[in-house]
């Protein structure tokens, strides 16, 4: 027998593995069936404003009072309009020409995730190699704390992060012009396709623009996610990306 392989009798007195779980201690986790068998959005988000849901937004930044933004919570404008009744809080960590250091935002995130935000919103990605360990680790340490992140895919073709981590909520764009519509992508890393071309904006100082891009694709994602959740708060983040593929576009019970 090879030495690298040992075999040992079990015996009660032993304890378990590691992670591993007493046929006594079943009882503790049964968990009851959330969903039901078929999931429409009228059981998804049927009513729901969003109200009670805190969405955090790490990005630029969100001028308060904004006509189109509304109340911020605690100091995009995309969200609120899916979700209404949304608590909104700005965590800024892009600066002038909207860019910004890795080590700041892997502070937003992680204080956004101690703050355990059911939603946060993430309409950037870096290219760095040097910060994707540690982007991973927190992307984990988010879903394992029910945070959903929401990320979009980078506008280039190019390999970026947290949106390709399998954790996350990766969002690339459409062309409709509804924004409840979104699709479902069979052939990831992009899960998701939120309304992202030729959108009228939340701009500086009351304004609007129009604008094209992943990063505006992704807070409809976000609303959506913040209009299940005010309906469904119970549900993980695994329970929360299942409801949203019963409820693409695509699907064919999505109505």
């Amino acid at each position: 027998m090879s030495a690298a392989i040992e075999l040992h009798e079990h015996s009660d007195e032993e304890d378990l593995p590691a992670w591993s779980l007493p046929a006594e201690a079943v009882d503790r986790i049964r968990v009851p069936v959330t969903l039901p068998e078929q999931v429409t959005r009228e059981w998804a988000w049927g009513g729901s404003t969003g109200a009670g849901v805190r969405v955090c937004i790490l990005d630029s930044g969100i001028e308060l009072d904004h006509p189109r933004v509304g109340r911020v919570d605690r100091s995009v404008a995309v969200v609120r309009g899916l979700a209404p009744d949304c608590e909104l809080t700005s965590v800024r960590v892009l600066g002038a020409g909207y860019k910004g250091g890795g080590e700041t935002l892997l502070r937003g995130l992680a204080w956004a995730i101690e703050q355990e935000f059911p939603v946060v919103n993430m309409s950037l990605s870096t290219t760095r190699t040097k910060y994707v360990e540690r982007l991973h680790e927190l992307a984990d340490r988010a879903y394992f704390k029910r945070v959903l992140l929401v990320a979009s895919a980078h506008n280039m073709p190019v390999e970026s992060f947290p949106w390709r981590f399998a954790s996350v909520i990766s969002v690339g764009s459409h062309e409709e012009a509804d924004g409840l519509t979104f699709y479902y992508n069979p052939s990831p890393p992009v899960e998701f396709f939120g309304r992202g071309l030729d959108l009228d904006l939340a701009w500086l100082e009351g304004g609007t623009i129009r604008a094209t891009g992943n990063s505006f694709a992704t807070p409809h994602i976000a609303a959506i996610c913040a209009l299940i959740l005010g309906k469904h708060p119970d549900l993980t983040p695994f329970q929360l990306k299942s409801v949203l593929y019963q409820t693409a576009s695509t699907a064919k019970e999505a109505a």
